[in-house]
């Protein structure tokens, strides 16, 4: 007895140091949490799927012909800029990023709907590439798991599996089961390198879920991404919070962040996510990474709350001079732009 009663006491010390050594986001039961100084949801918010559903029916979906360019404009886009450094807009959170030799996907979703299967929110714009057209992919990024960035029919049917994929913490299996053979996960703050590229994942302020069972069981985050003494981040979808001003400090400036402008307001619910800035955040979001230019992701793609669908780049260009930014230095593509990166930072 004595000697149960001994290895109990061993058992119960270790797995204290264990979580002791374990950073702050790590919680003893295996899921993890938002940064120190998050946001935290109030317990007024009151979420129905029949009141989002009317409402979402009121939204005038008249998409302006100047959203999208033309595929054909885009294809040729591509093979011109294709010795150059170059940045382009699949749609939602989905961009091709071309630095050096090295050509990265974002969050790379191209169902017709945002779901398991035949559900979920239906695109109202078609990618501006299909699959089968987009350029060979040497670095695949993922920020988290909600179905409109982890596409599942995406990763299945992804024509370059020899990709290098960076996931957070236990996103690695919904690649490795695809035969994608370099898959790494990290960490926040950790670092990895890829050809000449410094990757590092930073925290953001959001969440994860994918079925009933598992929400927070996988981490998000950002990526810091650094090339030629330049410094871009890709923000996970991200809430405001503290964590910004700490990161600015540690990594900044950033020469550029791209960072999620729609997908905020939710009344007459609640007034909007904390896990979603809307175009305010967002800039202030890149003001405190000290960041010379902010590109608005995360829209015009899916309707997944209820602000008009053109609202978030008018609101993101007219307020960037209250953040210390110029209108110019608040970018905002349409689907299917290309832009040389040297252009977009001078």
């Amino acid at each position: 007895m004595k000697k149960f009663l001994f290895i109990l006491f061993l058992i119960i010390i270790t797995n204290t140091i264990a979580m002791d050594n374990k950073p702050s986001h790590h919680q003893s039961n295996g899921t993890f949490k938002n940064p120190e100084g998050s946001p935290e949801r109030s317990g007024k918010v009151k979420w129905s799927w029949s009141t989002f559903n009317k409402e979402k029916k009121k939204l005038d979906m008249t998409v302006p012909k100047s959203h999208v360019l033309n595929k054909n404009e885009v294809l040729k886009n591509l093979e011109l800029y294709k010795d150059k450094d170059y940045i382009g807009w699949i749609g939602h959170a989905t961009f091709l990023i071309k630095l050096g030799n090295t050509t990265i996907i974002t969050d790379p979703v191209f169902s017709k709907n945002a779901g398991p299967l035949i559900f979920g929110p239906k695109r109202y714009v078609d990618p501006a590439l299909s699959l089968k057209e987009i350029p060979k992919v040497d670095l695949f990024l993922l920020t988290h798991n909600h179905y409109d960035h982890q596409d599942t029919a995406t990763i299945r049917k992804f024509p370059y599996k020899d990709a290098n994929v960076i996931v957070p913490l236990k996103l690695g299996k919904y690649f490795t089961k695809y035969n994608y053979k370099k898959v790494n996960e990290l960490d926040w703050f950790q670092t990895i390198q890829v050809n000449d590229l410094k990757i590092t994942l930073l925290p953001a302020v959001h969440w994860s879920k994918r079925s009933l069972t598992d929400t927070n069981k996988t981490l998000w985050g950002n990526f810091l991404i650094e090339y030629k003494n330049k410094k871009i981040l890709f923000a996970c979808d991200t809430g405001y919070g503290q964590i910004y001003k700490k990161l600015g400090e540690k990594f900044g400036p950033v020469d550029l962040t791209m960072i999620n402008i729609g997908a905020y307001d939710f009344r007459p619910m609640f007034e909007k996510s904390i896990y979603h800035t809307n175009p305010e955040e967002a800039l202030q979001v890149a003001k405190d990474l000290k960041s010379k230019k902010v590109i608005g992701t995360h829209w015009g793609t899916f309707v997944l709350s209820l602000e008009p669908i053109m609202e978030p780049p008018v609101r993101f260009k007219n307020n960037a001079e209250n953040f210390g930014f110029q209108k110019k230095d608040a970018i905002i593509f349409k689907i299917g732009e290309i832009r040389p990166l040297q252009e977009i930072l001078d």
